[in-house]
């Protein structure tokens, strides 16, 4: 290995999956074509930062299979560091279909066994996640399997221990795991993080209520800045006893919500990594969000520094 290999800010790992999505408002039944692509919260996230400037670090197991190669070159072409990454021969790489019947969406599964199930403590490679700044988890790697949370638990124990914070959004996935068997896990992840970054919905099942007084006071008795996205129309963010609120930026038009959320958490990490308030940070979020959904795709969407500047600095694009 090239021992002058430079450690990415930022290091995440999890499942990435094969894609294919109903080109029409068929479903999957009757759809002549599926348009492929991939996607999965961790690459998706990672995709983002790199976009916006910053160096990134994903890996997960994919399978040595025509859609493992696939994503792993596509991340890879993103800018993303997927050296740590792995193609188990004889495993499969995780699939799901999606489509949008009558306005609704959904998503079938084809993940159980998968290759990036089989992931343990054993993959990760301490000195990588110990040079970063920031270790991003999420819930779904712990959801797909017990090897997958002993993976995170251990990643999250290196992190702690190298003295590198780490971000949780726990993404919960009820396709995935039941929500007795997420809340302990989850709410147990929550007090191990830095940043935790749930949604107000998520956080109603996790602590059994709909009152948002109790939700905040919970939330308040963690030692991590808690940024709660799903507000009305804002983030609230919950620093050492204050509570704040950071206003979305109005999408002038949404075609596809899906990606919004780690197109959020890449914002705000990169707002992390610039040195920003936590409420700045959050406001770089926001905005990165609102304009992943003007546009469709999981990750495709995400935009670059660039991109993200002119909005920001209210440029006129000039087409010609």
């Amino acid at each position: 290995m090239n021992n002058q290999h430079t450690y990415p800010e930022v290091v995440t790992f999890g499942e990435s999956m094969g894609l294919m999505t109903a080109d029409d408002s068929r479903g999957l039944e009757y759809a002549a074509n599926l348009h492929k692509s991939f996607g999965g919260a961790e690459s998706n996230l990672a995709i983002g930062i790199a976009r916006l400037g910053h160096t990134v670090g994903w890996f997960g197991r994919l399978g040595a299979d025509p859609l493992g190669r696939m994503i792993q070159k596509a991340i890879r072409g993103e800018g993303v560091d997927v050296s740590r990454s792995m193609l188990a021969e004889g495993e499969q790489t995780g699939l799901m279909l999606r489509e949008n019947v009558s306005g609704h969406a959904s998503v079938h599964y084809y993940r159980k066994h998968s290759a990036a199930s089989r992931m343990t403590p054993d993959d990760l490679d301490a000195e990588y996640i110990s040079q970063a700044k920031i270790l991003h988890v999420t819930g779904i790697t712990a959801a797909i399997s017990e090897s997958g949370l002993a993976t995170v638990e251990k990643a999250i124990e290196i992190a702690r221990h190298a003295g590198v914070k780490v971000c949780f959004d726990p993404n919960l996935r009820l396709k995935l795991w039941s929500i007795e068997q997420a809340r302990p896990v989850l709410l147990r992840l929550a007090e191990q993080c830095d940043y935790f970054l749930p949604g107000l919905d998520e956080l109603s099942l996790l602590y059994e209520t709909e009152d948002e007084t109790q939700i905040f006071e919970r939330l308040n008795a963690l030692s991590a800045v808690c940024i709660v996205k799903g507000g009305p129309n804002l983030t609230y963010v919950l620093d050492q006893g204050q509570k704040l609120e950071v206003p979305y930026f109005k999408a002038e038009r949404v075609l596809d919500t899906v990606g919004a959320g780690d197109g959020f958490c890449a914002g705000f990490i990169v707002g992390l990594l610039r040195g920003y308030e936590v409420t700045e940070a959050v406001r770089l979020g926001n905005l990165n969000g609102s304009m992943v959904i003007q546009a469709v795709g999981d990750w495709e969407a995400l935009p670059t520094h660039e991109q993200v500047e002119a909005k920001l600095n209210n440029k006129v694009h000039i087409e010609r």
